[in-house]
């Protein structure tokens, strides 16, 4: 394939490519590019807001290019500010090493392990003297730093700014020193990172990386970004009734989006499901109902996506109940609402299960429950349901 079409399909749903002429210059010398994605284990799941570059990296592999998945186990003791209106907290060696773990069981569920290298960031920042640090850190100005939007916003706001923030982007620029890559990928959130490394390469007399960014993806709220911490995202380990459930639950502007960034399905047939939308000769529900499919039959098979498919009609179309629900077992005689929830694990606490009955989010064999200091006589089995996909079997014994 020609350079002029790697970077047709390859540019498919990239925010920003800087500059397509560079990439299409490097594949024309016919060796694979060193195409770098790099990953700081702040949180222990992929969720789909992580697929995104990820994905993008599987293209680059389609056509033969070697991928370089950095895990930053000594970036990710910093912490990235991108996007922060305040100083991350700092994780322990521990957590790091043991989220990366997962990091690289869950990959492979998108990359091929034997196109992908997978390397760890501390092997070669680690060994770095003081002197090497200055050194770096000589190479890049403070005005320079403080351009960038979240650090400016930040001095204007009067919060802090600690210097280990400024030496992140210095060491993720290393990386691509380090590794010599060709091409970086990442979200929307790390141009300025980013920029900063073509010019930390050119210092260090190699030719710039081509920066290629993805969108960021929306959670299922439809406003912020996909994030374990707003409890907005769907990770790629979670059962397949739940991502399905998740799915469905995306507000419908964002179903066109989901399809381009996070599935297989071919760009004209997107297109094709965008002119339907249009003219109304398709209903938004089948439209994210095929979305979720596609989602889950990616992480679980067509199999487990019919299914998914078929409990979630039952569930939440005609108002049944899920085939497979945890247990609970209590002994027989009263016991206040508040309390089951909390210890069946419904509710994280005694104040979140009371809001949720405040909301009218709980049911007791499908008959909803309004009184928070309510007192449950239990002599037989039961079904609690809070929202619509969290269920309890409370059995007696």
């Amino acid at each position: 394939m020609d350079a002029k079409e790697q970077v047709r399909i390859l540019s498919r749903g990239a925010a920003e490519i800087v500059s397509e002429l560079e990439l299409e210059q490097k594949i024309q010398r016919g060796k694979p590019l060193r195409v770098k994605y790099g990953a700081d284990p702040s949180a222990p799941d992929i969720h789909l807001g992580h697929t995104v570059p990820i994905r993008k990296l599987k293209h680059f592999q389609e056509l033969g290019h070697e991928v370089y998945f950095i895990i930053g186990d000594f970036t990710g003791r910093i912490g990235d500010p991108s996007g922060r209106s305040e100083t991350r907290r700092q994780l322990s060696e521990e957590e790091v090493l043991q989220n990366a773990k997962t990091y690289k069981e869950q990959i492979f569920k998108i990359l091929d392990p034997d196109k992908t290298r997978v390397l760890f960031n501390s092997s070669w920042l680690s060994p770095l003297s003081f002197v090497d640090v200055i050194t770096l850190a000589s190479k890049y100005t403070v005005a320079r730093m403080l351009e960038r939007d979240d650090f400016k916003k930040r001095m204007q706001e009067e919060k802090p700014v600690s210097i280990h923030e400024f030496l992140y982007p210095l060491a993720q620029a290393y990386d691509s020193v380090a590794i010599r890559a060709d091409v970086e990928l990442g979200g929307t959130d790390q141009t300025f990172n980013f920029l900063l490394t073509r010019d930390i390469q050119r210092e260090y007399g190699l030719e710039p990386q081509v920066m290629m960014t993805m969108p960021l993806l929306e959670g299922t709220d439809g406003t912020q970004k996909m994030s374990k911490s707003l409890n907005n995202y769907i990770g790629i380990n979670e059962s397949p009734r739940d991502m399905y459930g998740k799915t469905m639950s995306i507000p419908d502007e964002l179903m066109l989006k989901y399809y381009e960034l996070v599935t297989d399905v071919p760009f004209a047939e997107i297109e094709h499901i965008k002119r339907q939308l249009r003219d109304g000769t398709v209903h938004p529900r089948d439209v994210k109902m095929r979305l979720a499919r596609e989602i889950v039959s990616l992480y679980h098979g067509p199999t487990a996506a019919r299914q998914a498919e078929e409990e979630f009609v039952r569930v939440f179309q005609r108002g049944g109940l899920p085939e497979e629900m945890s247990e609970f077992r209590v002994s027989p005689g009263s016991i206040r609402m508040v309390r089951l929830m909390v210890d069946s694990g419904l509710a994280a606490s005694n104040s979140e299960a009371k809001r949720l009955i405040a909301q009218g989010a709980v049911k007791v064999n499908q008959h909803r429950v309004s009184d928070p200091d309510l007192e449950l006589r239990i002599e037989e089995e039961m079904i609690i349901q809070v929202g619509k996909r969290k269920y309890v079997r409370v059995t007696v014994g």
